[in-house]
């Protein structure tokens, strides 16, 4: 593999959500980015900006809005994607029971109740298992702290405006991973499962024991998929 390996966090995070994968993935040099963090209103603007931010080919590995950043890009420029990984994320637009939630949490983030809200939410973000894990849910909480309500605020509203990505999914020719938690309540198996279906020979990986939050959940498990699929990459000239 030739191209540039970007790890794309989810909303609010940072590359502490990557921490593991950093280590595990050294040999290809991944650099996470921050471009959901530079004041794009729209998943399209942040991908167009995170195309704009280095030349060449790239391969994406995106995780929840991550992964919608990375599917973007890749319906903008398909012939600079090398490669696309998808982990715990969906390619569909927003329902109208979620943008409620959203638009809920969007008024408490607002207020000042931004914690209130996150901490709230680690019962469905992570397996029951690890959402008993202190320092695991600890690690999440601290990001989304860091991140803030203006962020929390911009980056939900994005993810709610999002496009339907199903629609260009078919025309996909790039080496494509998708990979969920087999407990992931936020973007259940069904929406991994029907990325991987509508990609062109798309992968479709399940992780055992694990929700939302599959980069710092199962660690070991998603390191050893990203390896060997990786390493199955063409070299394109």
């Amino acid at each position: 593999m030739n191209a540039r390996l970007i790890l794309l966090p989810g909303l609010a995070a940072d590359e502490t959500m990557w921490e593991a994968q950093r280590t595990a993935l050294a040999a290809w040099a991944p650099v996470v980015t921050d471009i959901h963090m530079q004041g794009h209103e729209t998943i399209e603007a942040m991908a167009a900006a995170l195309l704009a931010s280095h030349e060449g080919e790239f391969v994406f590995c995106g995780a929840s809005m991550g992964g919608m950043i990375a599917m973007e890009a890749a319906r903008q420029a398909p012939a600079r994607v090398a490669g696309l990984a998808l982990l715990g994320t969906t390619a569909r637009p927003e329902t109208p029971e979620m943008r409620q939630v959203r638009e809920t949490a969007i008024e408490l983030f607002g207020q000042g109740r931004a914690m209130e809200v996150i901490e709230a939410n680690v019962g469905f973000a992570f397996h029951p298992d690890n959402a008993r894990d202190a320092v695991l849910v600890r690690a999440y909480l601290d990001f989304v702290e860091r991140a803030g309500a203006g962020q929390l605020i911009r980056q939900n509203r994005a993810v709610i405006s999002r496009p339907d990505a199903r629609a260009h999914l078919p025309a996909l020719r790039c080496p494509t991973l998708v990979m969920c938690g087999d407990r992931d309540q936020l973007t259940p198996l069904e929406c991994s499962a029907e990325i991987a279906e509508l990609v062109p020979g798309a992968e479709l990986a399940t992780v055992a024991r694990c929700g939302h939050m599959l980069t710092m959940e199962q660690p070991g498990a998603v390191n050893a998929i990203l390896t060997a699929w990786l390493e199955r990459l063409p070299r394109r000239a």
